[in-house]
C-alpha cells in the first residue's frame, strides 16, 4: 500500500460510561447499565456499523480505591468479547490481559477460543499490570518491580506464542473415511523450559483463523518501546502534543525496522478523546459542563496512582508543587508518569486545572472543537508522521461515540481516509497485517 492509499485505524476504546472520570454522573449517560451485557453489544454493533476496526476493552485485575466516586467496575475482558463476538461479524475484538497476573497456556486457551468464535477477529493487549493493589489477590507480597515484570513478559509471550503455533494450520484433519482426526505429526509438544516457566504443550485447541491473535501493547516507558518495537502488531499509546506523537512514532518504527520487522506492521494508536460542538464555544461548553461533575478527592486519588504525590492537603487553585515530585522513584519510569510531568512543566497548571485535564481521559489527547476542527486534527497527525490510526475514547456513552460517528467521521470519509466498507474479515485484515505462520510449520519447510 503506497502512502496515498493509507487510511486510518480507528477502535472504539469502551471504558464502562465513558472516559471522563464523572461521566457517569452527565446527564446522558447510563451508569446503572455498566453491567448490562446488551449495552455493550448495542455499541459493539454501532462501531462495526460505522466500519471500525476494533473495540478494545481495558481491564486490570485489582478494584482502583476511587470506586466511592467514579465507576470502576470491569466485565472479565474475555468472557466479555465473546458475548459481543456472538452479537457481531465483522469488527476486531481486543482485550487486556496481564503476563504477571496470568498464567500462559491459560491465556493462550482463552485467547485461542475467542478467535475461533469470533471467526479470526481477536487481538491480545499485553500488560504487564501497573496497579500495585493487584499483588495481594493473587498472594503475592508485592507488586514485582517494572523491570522485573518486562522481563517475565518475555518469556510469558514465547511460550504463548509457541502453543498457538503448537497446531500447524493442516493438523486438524477430521477425515472420516479414514479415520485420522488430527496429523500428530503436526502436533507438537513445545517443552518450554525458562527462568519464569515450564509449559509442556501442545495447546489443546487446533490453529486459530488468524494464525494467531493480533498482539497489542500499551506500554511507552522504554522496556515497553523495546518490547513493542520486537512484537507488537498494534500499539495504544497517550500523547497531548503533535511533537510528543511524532518522536514516539519515529522511535518505535526505527526500533522495529533495526530488528528486521517492517515499520508497516506496527500500527501506532494514540487515544484521542473529542467533546464536540457546532461552534467552538459550544464544545467547550461541554467540556467545562463535564468537568464540573468531578468529585476532586477521586481526582486527587488518580493523581496519586499516577505520580506518587498525595495532594489531598494543597489548595487546588495553588499552584502544583513541581518541586516535591519524585523523578527517581518506582512510578518514574512509567510513561504516563512522564506525561503528568511534561504538563505540569510546560503549562504551569494550578491543581485543580490539572486535575481537570487528567479525568478528562487519563492523560490521552482531549480534543475539544467542531468537527471539521477534530478531523482536521486526527488528519495532521495521521499525515505528519503522528499516528497510523487513533483508539476513539467518547467522554461519555453513548453519545459521545453517537456524536464522532455522526459528525467526524463523514469528514474524513470525504477526504478518503476511512474506509466506506469492510474489505475484510479478520481483525488482521482490517489492520493489514501478514497471517504469520506456525513457526513449527515454518522450520518443517526449511528443514524439507
Amino acid at each position: 500500500m503506497s502512502s496515498s492509499d493509507r487510511q486510518l485505524t480507528l477502535n472504539l476504546f469502551i471504558y464502562p460510561g465513558g472516559h471522563h472520570e464523572a461521566a457517569w454522573r452527565y446527564k446522558e449517560s447510563e451508569p446503572k447499565r455498566v453491567l448490562d451485557i446488551s449495552y455493550y453489544q448495542e455499541l459493539a454493533r454501532r462501531a462495526e456499523a460505522a466500519k471500525f476496526d476494533a473495540i478494545f476493552f481495558a481491564d486490570g485485575p485489582s478494584l482502583p480505591e476511587n470506586v466511592r466516586y467514579s465507576s470502576r467496575l470491569r466485565f472479565e475482558p474475555i468472557t466479555w468479547l465473546a458475548a459481543i463476538a456472538a452479537a457481531t461479524s465483522r469488527i476486531g475484538l481486543i482485550a487486556t490481559a496481564s503476563t504477571t497476573y496470568t498464567e500462559p497456556y491459560n491465556l493462550a486457551r482463552l485467547f485461542a477460543s475467542l478467535d475461533h468464535i469470533s471467526h479470526g477477529r481477536a487481538g491480545w493487549n499485553i500488560v504487564t499490570t501497573s496497579d500495585a493493589g493487584a499483588a495481594q489477590n493473587f498472594g503475592l507480597p508485592e507488586h514485582p518491580p517494572h523491570a522485573d515484570r518486562y522481563e517475565t513478559a518475555r518469556e510469558f509471550l514465547e511460550v504463548v506464542t509457541k502453543l498457538w503455533d503448537s497446531w500447524e494450520d493442516d493438523a486438524l484433519v477430521a477425515d472420516a473415511q479414514s479415520g485420522v482426526f488430527a496429523d500428530s505429526d503436526k502436533v507438537h509438544r513445545i517443552d518450554h523450559a525458562g527462568k519464569h516457566y515450564k509449559v509442556r504443550g501442545p495447546l489443546n485447541i487446533a490453529r486459530t483463523p488468524q494464525g494467531r491473535p493480533v498482539y497489542v501493547q500499551a506500554g511507552s516507558s522504554e522496556d515497553g518501546r523495546s518490547f513493542a518495537a520486537q512484537h507488537a502488531e498494534a500499539i495504544f499509546t497517550a500523547h497531548q502534543t503533535l511533537a510528543s506523537a511524532q518522536g514516539f512514532y519515529a522511535d518505535i518504527k526505527k526500533r522495529a525496522v533495526a530488528l528486521g520487522r517492517r515499520p508497516e506492521h506496527i500500527r501506532v494508536l494514540p487515544g484521542i478523546s473529542p467533546y464536540l460542538g457546532s461552534t467552538q464555544a459550544e464544545a467547550d461548553r461541554l467540556e467545562e459542563e463535564i468537568n464540573d461533575l468531578i468529585q476532586p478527592a477521586a481526582s486527587l486519588e488518580q493523581l496519586k496512582r499516577m505520580i506518587g504525590l498525595d495532594l489531598s492537603g494543597f489548595d487546588l487553585d495553588g499552584p502544583f508543587p513541581r518541586h516535591l515530585v519524585d523523578t527517581n522513584g518506582p512510578k518514574g519510569v512509567a510513561s504516563r508518569f512522564q506525561l503528568v510531568i511534561d504538563i505540569v512543566d510546560r503549562e504551569k497548571p494550578t491543581i485543580r486545572q490539572l486535575i481537570k485535564r487528567l479525568a478528562g481521559a487519563r492523560g490521552h489527547w482531549v480534543l475539544v472543537g467542531t468537527p471539521e476542527r477534530v478531523a482536521n486534527e486526527i488528519q495532521t497527525w495521521f499525515e505528519q508522521g503522528a499516528a497510523d490510526g487513533f483508539n476513539v475514547m467518547p467522554p461519555w456513552l453513548t453519545g459521545g461515540f453517537d456524536a464522532f460517528v455522526a459528525e467526524v467521521l463523514p469528514i474524513l470519509r470525504k477526504r478518503g481516509l476511512f474506509r466506506e466498507e469492510y474489505t475484510g474479515e479478520t481483525l488482521r485484515d482490517h489492520y493489514g497485517l501478514p497471517r504469520p505462520e506456525s513457526g513449527y510449520a515454518l522450520a518443517r519447510r526449511r528443514s524439507a
